[in-house]
């Protein structure tokens, strides 16, 4: 008799577990904003691991699996997984999902900003403003409510109590960096990822390249950005968890400026180290180039 109630309690267990909605984020970060808003209810499952960069990606056999066997998928969208080399229209092609069926772009509602090399094509940063962060949220927990009728008011709860902490956050972050001498608020990093952030928070951005699929410290970009940093009252500089140092070591050198701090853009931090979670990178960043931008 135990042995039966053991295995009935097994196979429960069992069915519970795969009864879970299962989604599906392109990286990182959306998959920590699924996590927030899903909670127990749903099994989630990141593609592009922590420290990946996400621009150019190869997907392996367990993402497709993953992918195939999905209720809910979640991509950024503004070209960040279907720029390059295609890679997430190719997944998603060969796991036979539909796009707006399955397969929906968190950053739905985003006020689009462009690169200033290609006017043409969208900058895919927009978390970067946690204004922007808790768009994704909304649109996640709508479309987890949708798909899962079940548990709805369970996901809008979550996604509230999220969203109040991530805009106690911005506002905090607005009115400090508005009080740093406009000189000196110029936030200069490797990648050019900081078009949102610098909007939302009140500072100007300069970086080496624009994009990390491009060429990465050339002679002219790293003039262009010496022009930028000269004509300021910066104090330091900052480089991305995701990219080589090697770029912006140079322009510490060139400039006599301190590398304040490694900064998060792509990618959340390996689990358990500060910037694991999205609010936590989003802090980190926010605490740090502030810092940075105002040593004395």
């Amino acid at each position: 008799m135990a042995v039966f109630l053991q295995r009935r309690q097994q196979v429960e267990a069992e069915t519970t577990k795969s009864s879970k909605l299962r989604v599906v984020s392109t990286n990182s970060i959306l998959d920590d904003m699924v996590k927030n808003v899903g909670g127990d209810q749903v099994k989630h499952y990141s593609i592009v691991q922590r420290g990946t960069d996400p621009h150019e990606y190869e997907p392996k056999p367990a993402d497709i699996s993953a992918t195939a066997e999905a209720d809910v998928i979640f991509y950024n969208g503004l070209n960040l997984e279907t720029g390059g080399n295609g890679w997430f229209k190719k997944l998603i092609k060969s796991s036979r999902k539909s796009f707006d069926k399955d397969v929906f772009a968190a950053s739905k509602g985003v006020k689009t900003k462009y690169l200033t090399t290609n006017v043409n094509e969208p900058d895919p940063h927009a978390w970067l403003d946690l204004a922007n962060g808790i768009k994704y949220v909304q649109t996640i927990s709508q479309t987890l409510q949708q798909k899962d009728p079940k548990h709805a008011a369970t996901y809008q709860k979550n996604a509230t109590q999220y969203i109040a902490k991530l805009t106690k956050l911005h506002a905090e972050a607005q009115t400090k960096f508005e009080k740093i001498p406009s000189a000196q608020r110029l936030l200069v990093t490797s990648e050019g990822a900081f078009k949102y952030f610098s909007a939302a928070y009140h500072v100007r951005a300069a970086y080496i390249w624009e994009v990390n699929t491009e060429a990465q410290g050339t002679p002219a970009q790293m003039k262009t950005a010496l022009k930028k940093i000269r004509a300021s009252e910066v104090k330091s500089l900052f480089v991305e968890s995701s990219v080589s140092p090697k770029s912006m070591r140079k322009l510490a050198q060139e400039t006599h400026l301190p590398i304040a701090s490694t900064i998060f853009t792509d990618s959340l931090a390996a689990e358990g180290k500060p910037g694991d979670t999205y609010y936590s990178m989003m802090k980190w960043n926010l605490d740090h180039i502030y810092q940075g931008l105002t040593r004395s």
